[in-house]
């Protein structure tokens, strides 16, 4: 198998390293930016539905669901700029998890990430699932996200990240590729760790959907003040755990769901519940990965299983 699974991990013994300036969990904010590159009827023959105000669509299948395209619209003319506003207002680093073919369709949000010092992650040239691609198209893609953020941004994508779970071939693709340090395709630990993919040492900064806004839409409709009093009471447990072992925190976001003026306030109380604490360490994702290289760096017996 080209992933075998592993349910050990560190088990009990993680690396007891400490993060820069003593802190003992590692909080990323990450937006996701997927507007534009769903699937659509001029490519795909079908509207993408997924992650939008309305559980389920009445549209049929085939025909353009006016609705949904204006939703996922929203996320690229609002939702982007209230929390582009936010997180430059605050200072906070922030990741953006970029579909490139959403970044291409609207160079406004372009202008405004290349001048910030935000890191990116290629979350595929398309919002698309992998694990449906054959092989050479998915290499295809790999290389054409990366190819056009590096073109667009002027800075290459660090890390690469697929729609909700890779393909068995996306990693070593990734690998082959050669130009990403790291993919966050894994939801199963709280610290980064390393893996061997085709003989080489490879490293993964796993993500999560735990953490991240896109639970507000399934059964229930989480609100924002539910879901920020989540986010406090998770880190509060994880800083708790880290005086034995260090962690790491990710807050998932997309400009469609958490970019609405209801939910915002959610991330803003967090935002402050982390203000002045010496014991967490706000970072971006690429900051994580050069950090775990260099305090706690590739050896035989530490990798996990690829």
């Amino acid at each position: 198998m080209d992933r075998a699974r592993d349910f050990v991990g560190y088990a009990d013994c993680p690396p007891d390293i400490t993060w820069p300036n003593g802190a003992r969990v590692a909080v990323n904010f990450v937006l996701n930016y997927e507007e534009g590159s769903e699937y659509a009827i001029a490519e795909d023959g079908r509207t993408d539905t997924t992650l939008v105000e309305v559980a389920q669509a009445r549209v049929p299948v085939g025909d353009r669901d006016l609705g949904a395209e204006s939703m996922f619209e929203y996320g690229s003319r609002v939702g982007f700029w209230r929390l582009y506003r936010l997180f430059r207002e605050t200072g906070l680093p922030l990741t953006v998890f970029a579909s490139a073919l959403a970044l291409e369709r609207n160079p406004e949000a372009v202008r405004a990430i290349r001048a910030t010092d935000w890191d990116v992650v290629c979350h595929g040239w398309r919002w698309i699932e992998h694990y449906l691609l054959d092989e050479a198209t998915e290499r295809e893609h790999i290389a054409r996200g990366h190819d056009t953020l590096t073109r667009l941004l002027g800075r290459s994508p660090q890390g690469f990240y697929c729609r909700y779970a890779p393909s068995v071939a996306t990693r070593r693709l990734v690998v082959e590729h050669g130009g990403f340090a790291y993919d966050s395709d894994a939801y199963n630990d709280e610290l980064p760790y390393w893996t061997e993919v085709g003989g080489k040492a490879h490293l993964v900064v796993p993500y999560s959907l735990a953490t991240n806004d896109a639970k507000m839409l399934g059964a229930g409709g989480l609100t924002g003040r539910l879901f920020g009093e989540f986010l406090i009471d998770s880190v509060e447990t994880l800083i708790a755990e880290a005086q034995a072992h260090p962690r790491m925190m990710s807050v998932g976001m997309h400009c469609r769901i958490l970019g609405h003026p209801g939910r915002v306030p959610a991330l803003r109380a967090f935002m402050a519940h982390l203000a002045g604490r010496d014991d967490v360490w706000v970072c971006r994702r690429a900051d994580i990965a050069a950090h775990w290289r260099k305090v706690a760096p590739y050896t035989e017996k530490r990798h996990a299983l690829a």
